[in-house]
């Protein structure tokens, strides 16, 4: 379906989201009624009675099913509505299905490739499935919605698709043939749903401290990804790189440096003499770095060290390395406190799709869902 104006576009993207959050209630397929039967004409009696001398017909035989047809088209005239689940007392039809897919390719913008057309209705009818039952328990809750609630989501609704005015939005949705009352009805399902999850997911969810301090000693180094530190190097070059003769010439050099360093002297005239970088005549300095930046091999030979602290000669493949770390950001005060909050949101988000998951499970286990898609 194209669409005349910009704000159509990204009402169908919306209108999708809130199909799948209250797949229950579609919209209604537009189709024809059946045409009246024929009456035989009282102008042609011989012919009737000759019909009556006929015997009758033997009733065609059944034949086996065939594959399930791919989904007409949502505005198809002479597509008959029918039912293709019943959940629990309530039932989905094959128009709201039709609407749910429409809504989807045109979201995705995607064509459904030959044999996969199944199953993604088979997706999409599980998810409307999935959502009647969110409103079927948000009924037994007793929960209600206000209409500044609704409204309310309206209102965000006419954001995303640019319509400044109420009259202007409902253009909007009168032009891709659909109606207000069915937006409003979209609109306080998505309420209904977020409000049940609230209560039977959302609410049920916490997160200890002896979690997060859990969380904070496995996964550190993660953590302290960005934070920065400044650190020094005395490189020591292997001349040729492919010779392990030049490779332990080099090593001696550095172990000679290493001894002086560990009998007091400074390392930053020890690189300005020694070193082989182009860091030398700044004392080696590598400058303030972000965890991250550097090999990781290198960086953890860095960051192991406490500040002031020089390492041991190390092999990278440029050379012989010795390290010095002057000072780095750690997970302490400030910073400490924003990993912590960063944690207990991770931990949310974690528990709270899997308790998502497990109440999904526990209402569809005693629900009564028959498929006749």
């Amino acid at each position: 379906m194209s669409l005349a104006r910009p704000g159509l576009r990204r009402l169908s993207v919306l209108l999708l989201s809130l199909s799948l959050l209250a797949g229950g209630c579609g919209w209604f397929s537009r189709s024809k009624p059946a045409p009246a039967g024929p009456t035989l004409s009282t102008a042609e009696p011989a012919r009737e009675a000759e019909l009556r001398r006929r015997p009758t017909p033997t009733p065609p035989q059944p034949v086996a099913a065939s594959a399930p047809a791919p989904l007409p088209r949502r505005d198809a005239p002479e597509v008959l509505d029918r039912v293709i689940a019943v959940v629990n007392n309530d039932v989905i039809t094959l128009s709201e299905l039709q609407d749910t897919l429409a809504f989807y390719l045109s979201e995705t913008r995607e064509a459904v490739k030959p044999g996969e057309e199944e199953a993604l209705k088979q997706r999409l009818l599980n998810r409307m499935i999935e959502n009647r039952l969110q409103l079927q328990e948000a009924g037994r809750e007793q929960l209600a919605v206000e209409d500044s609630e609704v409204n309310e989501q309206l209102a965000e609704v006419m954001k995303r698709v640019n319509a400044k005015t109420q009259e202007e939005f409902e253009q909007v949705v009168q032009a891709q043939g659909l109606t207000m009352e069915g937006v409003k009805k979209r609109a306080k399902d998505q309420v209904l749903i977020q409000k049940v999850i609230r209560r039977k997911v959302a609410f049920r969810i916490s997160v200890t401290e002896q979690e997060i301090e859990q969380y904070l000693v496995e996964n550190r180094e993660k953590l302290e990804t960005g934070l920065s530190y400044h650190a020094r190097h005395i490189l020591f070059v292997p001349a040729p790189p492919e010779s392990e003769a030049a490779w332990d010439a080099a090593r001696g050099r550095a172990e000679e440096v290493w001894a002086r360093l560990r009998a007091g002297e400074d390392f930053v005239e020890l690189a300005k003499r020694h070193s082989e970088d182009s860091t030398a005549k700044d004392g080696g300095d590598l400058g303030v770095l972000k965890q991250g930046e550097l090999a990781p091999e290198v960086e953890r030979q860095i960051l192991r060290l406490r500040p002031g602290e020089a390492s041991a000669p190390f092999r990278s493949r440029l050379g012989l390395h010795i390290f010095k770390l002057e000072w780095k950001e750690g997970l302490a005060g400030e910073t400490l406190a924003q990993a912590k909050q960063q944690i207990r949101d991770i931990l949310i988000r974690q528990k709270y799709a899997t308790r998502l998951e497990a109440w999904i499970a526990e209402i569809r286990k005693r629900a009564i869902i028959e498929i006749r898609l």
